[in-house]
């Protein structure tokens, strides 16, 4: 299946690029999404009219993902208490959503999504950084130090 790409889309390619992909991807997600087209000649000449347009659009898209970013690398580092071993193995894991919490309550709201761990969830006390991606051209750094909570006694 041939479409149209109405947005960069990641590993795929740029806005306006005619890319062959699986049909269940098209149909699926790229149509559904708005984010492609199918490439057919009548599509073709709708979309060299709507060029600038989209053209403008994601250029405003990138600005207020840059904005964002920007935001997201000034912030202090985000603090995470969790139970944890005196050896500093924690009882559990941080995963995405407790550090999706953690961002949006200090002020920088994100979305589960955007949040990348390469190593998977956090298993030991100690600073790390985070990637999230608010753009796909776009990444913000956020320093997550998790660190051992007080054990409440009863």
């Amino acid at each position: 299946m041939e479409v149209i790409l109405l947005e960069k889309v990641a590993n795929l390619g740029q806005l306006g690029d005619t890319v062959t992909i699986k049909s269940g991807y098209g149909r699926n997600y790229l149509i559904p999404k708005n984010k492609a087209i199918p490439a057919t000649d009548e599509n073709l000449r709708v979309f060299e009219q709507r060029r600038a347009e989209l053209e403008q659009k994601a250029a405003q898209a990138l600005q207020q993902a840059q904005a964002r970013a920007e935001r997201l690398n000034a912030l202090a580092a985000i603090r995470i208490a969790a139970m944890a071993s005196d050896e500093g193995k924690l009882y559990g894991s941080v995963g995405v959503q407790e550090i999706t919490n953690a961002i949006t309550e200090a002020g920088c709201p994100v979305e589960k999504r955007e949040v990348l761990l390469s190593n998977g969830p956090i298993h030991e006390v100690g600073e790390c950084l985070i990637q999230v991606r608010v753009h796909t051209d776009v990444i913000a750094e956020v320093t997550l130090v998790v660190s051992a909570a007080k054990k409440t006694s009863a």
